[in-house]
């Protein structure tokens, strides 16, 4: 999986370490919320990834099938001999 940008790292392990505070009163630090912003990416992260892409598959296939039926309304009568 590829990693986060800097910036989004930085922020997603600040808003990270302010939940744990607002939420949980747990103080920690930066690196300590970078180390666990890793482990949920690695171990929680996959399995919102293949979610998205069952989504993507899912809104494809009405897509094409949308597609399908137009094609099928251009299909021309083929004369009987």
């Amino acid at each position: 999986m590829a990693a986060l940008e800097k910036d989004d790292r930085t922020a997603l392990a600040r808003t990270l370490r302010a939940y744990l505070k607002d939420e949980l009163d747990v103080e920690i630090g930066g690196l300590d919320a970078e180390l666990l912003l890793d482990v949920m990416a690695d171990r929680v992260g996959p399995r919102f990834y293949n979610q998205g892409l069952r989504d993507a598959a899912t809104a494809l296939a009405k897509r094409m099938d949308v597609l399908t039926e137009a094609l099928e309304e251009l299909e021309r009568p083929v004369p009987r001999d």
